[in-house]
């Protein structure tokens, strides 16, 4: 780390000084951030907290950016020697993970460091931060990207992925190139068509003689040392009609997610969405099939992860709604997702005084159709045959909820949303079988002037499995420029009975943003996009400090 922390001082000293020789000095810009979420623990038998042995947890980054007309130089410092519940095991710790260097003409661009990068939709590459989950698997090494010609750009890059306090062996290199075909044609342009078309290739390079624990110690497998992986993608708009296509392929790729099969991998989409003024439709169709991509094929949980598979479900925002979230099954899903919006125009018979919006979302996740191969024959490597268009015999998750959002007077708006839902619990979290969910949401907003607004969400869920119902309350005021009050409470009506009241009082100030909060924290999956982190139960006080300058 220190021969690294150098290396990266040695560049900004060189970076500095170049860029003063060629520009003026007073146009180098520094930007950066800081965001500190602390929480002093309290243990609480009755949620499961655990034991303690720190009196103050926090996870803090800090990071900053030197930019001038031609280079940019930047780094990220991370503290989480007592990091916050559900990072102990992994991110405890501290250093600086995070830091380049960075140039750039009119057509060339050239990083050196870490850096985030991601191909199409991701099926085969995507690096990216979410701190919320403890992800970031940035690469460390070289990219470049090329604009040669007008409409085209060409992206190659080279390293390896961090895992942690540590970047793991394997070398990740590939390339991208999209064409805008639309830039090459006036016609095109002036009819409102735009089409794009891409192509990326990734490889991995792993060595075979990584300790690898196999299911059959007694016989070791020949593990292939090059993972190659191809997109193709298409992108076409026509005034309001949108359609998109991609495909993905994987060689074979036997790892512990796979149980060490030497199936290959692939994942197919369609998307297509139309929207005009009032009206909005979505479509989305997709099937993976053994699309685990990992930089270390010995790893579990959400780390090192070399690509990404969207969920095709909706993100959803309220308590209850959120309780059961889907986490995408990388070795094999159907997933569907259909979405319709409409606004009832005003002064009509369902738009009202003020006019009303509608919103229904579908979507449906179910395990592909697997036969599976038995014996020592030569189909038995690949674990199993799969027909495309054929399902299996388990649904994964279902989500059927419509949202209605009213003005009811120039200081009062309604949010309803009904929810019916199927979550498969032993899919998504080992145990638990099928549970089914109905969840009704009120939210309220009341204005009582310019600066003044009072909040308030109630929430009921119910169902005959799991912990059965829950309850959940909110009542948020803001004061505006600078403060807003929130309490809350989510209540299991159904067993345990346990109360998970919180109450925070917000300040902001320009830049400065600082939360101080106290209550329980329930223990369950954080999720974003179909990745989902395991939260421990937590109760205590928490500060959340985050600055932008």
């Amino acid at each position: 780390m220190k021969r690294k922390l150098l290396t990266l001082a040695a560049c900004l000293a060189f970076v500095l000084s170049a860029t003063a020789q060629t520009d003026d000095a007073k146009k180098i810009t520094v930007t950066g951030s800081i965001q500190s979420d602390i929480l002093i623990p309290q243990e609480d038998e009755a949620i499961g907290t655990g034991k303690y042995d720190d009196w103050g947890l926090t996870n803090t980054y800090a990071e900053a950016r030197l930019r001038s007309k031609y280079v940019e130089a930047g780094a990220r410092v991370e503290f989480m020697k007592f990091p916050l519940p559900g990072f102990e095991n992994d991110f405890k710790g501290w250093g600086v993970p995070h830091f380049y260097v960075k140039g750039g003409v009119e057509k060339a661009e050239l990083t050196l460091g870490t850096f985030y990068e991601q191909f199409g939709s991701g099926f085969i590459l995507r690096t990216y931060e979410e701190r919320s989950l403890g992800i970031d698997n940035s690469l460390m090494g070289g990219r470049l990207v090329l604009r040669p010609a007008k409409g085209v750009n060409i992206k190659a890059l080279s390293g390896k992925q961090r895992c942690y306090w540590d970047w793991n062996k394997a070398l990740i290199s590939g390339g991208d190139v999209e064409l805008n075909i639309d830039q090459w044609s006036q016609k095109m342009q002036e009819k409102g068509t735009y089409l794009t078309l891409g192509g990326s290739f990734v490889n991995k390079h792993e060595s075979a003689d990584d300790d690898v624990i196999m299911a059959d110690p007694t016989h070791r497998k020949v593990l292939p040392e090059n993972v190659n992986s191809y997109d193709l993608r298409a992108r076409l708009q026509q005034g309001n009609f949108s359609i998109l296509a991609e495909y993905a392929h994987k060689s074979q790729d036997p790892s512990t997610d796979n149980n060490y099969i030497y199936r290959k991998g692939y994942v197919a989409m369609l998307s297509t969405s139309y929207s005009k003024r009032g009206m909005s439709v979505l479509l989305q169709a997709k099937r993976s099939d053994n699309m685990s991509s990992r930089s270390r094929r010995s790893m579990k949980g959400t780390s090192s992860f070399i690509n990404h598979l969207p969920a095709f479900t909706l993100d959803h925002t309220y308590a209850l709604a959120a309780l059961y979230p889907y986490a995408t099954q990388p070795l094999g899903e159907w997933a569907y997702q259909a979405e319709v919006g409409y606004i009832f125009k005003k002064k009509t018979l369902l738009g009202g005084k003020y006019g009303t919006n509608v919103k229904v979302n579908f979507s449906h996740v179910h395990a592909i159709d697997k036969n599976m191969y038995t014996g020592n024959d030569a189909h038995a490597t690949n674990g199993y045959g799969s027909s495309f268009w054929r399902w299996g015999d388990q649904t994964y998750y279902q989500d059927l909820n419509i949202q209605i959002s009213k003005k009811l007077s120039k200081a009062f708006k309604l949010n309803l949303m009904y929810m019916n839902q199927r979550y498969n619990k032993t899919v998504v979290e080992g145990e638990g079988g099928m549970i089914h969910s109905d969840i009704l949401v009120a939210d309220g907003k009341y204005q009582f002037s310019k600066k003044v607004t009072l909040r308030g969400e109630a929430q009921y869920l119910f169902t005959q499995e799991d912990e059965g119902d829950w309850a959940f309350g909110l009542l948020e005021l803001s004061l505006l420029p600078n403060w807003m009050i929130t309490v809350q409470d989510m209540y299991n009506v159904g067993s345990t009975h346990n109360h998970y009241y919180q109450g925070f009082v917000t300040f902001n100030k320009a830049s400065h943003r600082l939360m101080v909060g106290y209550g329980r924290t329930r223990a369950g999956f954080n999720c974003s996009g179909g990745v989902c982190r395991y939260v421990p139960a937590s109760k205590g006080v928490t500060l959340n400090y985050s600055y932008a300058f």
